[in-house]
């Protein structure tokens, strides 16, 4: 392990703070812009001028004075975004030396149709070349997302193999893997699919090796510190809690219930944001939301 990437491990095993997942990929790009206050017709979904103006809004929200190591850990990359620059620095670069935040990269290929009440993911070709690509560019980790629909154990069981299988082939490219497995948060089955997942993760770290690590990105959970034990547990490097479609405010209390586990929050964290605020009123919003998600991180990690 490098002196930069152990003192990535450092920060992300031992520092207070939350993730910023800043990789809304193609296919939920639109809705960040609009809630951002950028209408379709400024863009061409799914073109080149899409992914400018969603850079452009990662741009701000990167450099801003608020958006900082002080309080957050690391940020999940989209890789159009890795692979572009902010201020002339490449992207992750800029994360680590300039804002001393851990740097990680989306590698999911978005998500299968529903089956057995569950959506793995699209298989994905190119990982090692990607995971070459990321490390090349100075990227720690990476993180790839399925959903859970319903308490269906056979689904569930196929979601945790797949994210485990693909886990240990980015091992093995020396980063450190985000497994999510998203359970939706309006499902009528939400407390029973946790339990199964939770069963499920428990197992498939009983096959790993003592120096294998990884972290987990699960749904805040219905009963209190379900998650602690994987937590505590050798493999783990750290578990982080998506938002999911809580509002900011909801999604804080339920975590700071939540003992050691941080935010990784997308939604949550861009809350409000909008490109027509001035950049005082911008930074402000922002240095607001990142208080008070910091706070209950700060809460919950301890």
């Amino acid at each position: 392990m490098t002196t930069s990437n152990q003192e990535m491990m450092d920060k992300v095993c031992n520092a207070d703070g939350f993730i910023a997942a800043l990789d809304q990929s193609g296919g939920s790009t639109p809705k960040a812009l609009t809630l951002y206050g950028i209408k379709e017709g400024e863009y061409e979904v799914g073109k080149p001028s899409m992914f400018d103006c969603i850079h452009k809004m990662r741009t701000r929200i990167i450099t801003s004075p608020k958006f900082n190591g002080d309080r957050i850990l690391g940020a999940i990359l989209f890789e159009d975004t890795m692979n572009r620059e902010i201020e002339g620095v490449p992207t992750a670069e800029y994360l680590w030396k300039e804002k001393k935040i851990v740097p990680f990269l989306k590698v999911d290929k978005g998500l299968e149709t529903e089956k057995d009440d569950v959506q793995l993911m699209k298989l994905i070709p190119n990982l090692d070349t990607l995971c070459d690509t990321a490390v090349a560019k100075g990227v720690f980790g990476t993180k790839m997302r399925s959903v859970i629909k319903l308490a269906n154990k056979e689904g569930i069981k196929q979601i945790v193999e797949q994210q485990f299988s693909y886990g240990q082939q980015i091992m093995k490219k020396g980063l450190i893997p985000i497994l999510e497995p998203e359970i939706d948060i309006k499902s009528p089955e939400k407390a029973e699919a946790e339990a199964m997942l939770h069963a499920e993760l428990v197992e498939s770290l009983k096959m790993l090796r003592k120096d294998q690590k990884l972290m987990f990105k699960l749904t805040l959970p219905n009963q209190d510190n379900l998650y602690e034990d994987l937590v505590n547990h050798p493999n783990v490097v750290r578990v982080v809690a998506l938002s999911g479609g809580y509002t900011r405010d909801e999604a804080d209390a339920i975590l700071a219930r939540q003992t050691g586990v941080v935010a990784s929050f997308s939604r949550a964290l861009t809350e409000g944001l909008r490109d027509d605020l001035t950049q005082n009123d911008f930074d402000a919003m922002l240095d607001g939301s990142i208080g008070e998600i910091f706070e209950a991180s700060k809460l919950g990690g301890k």
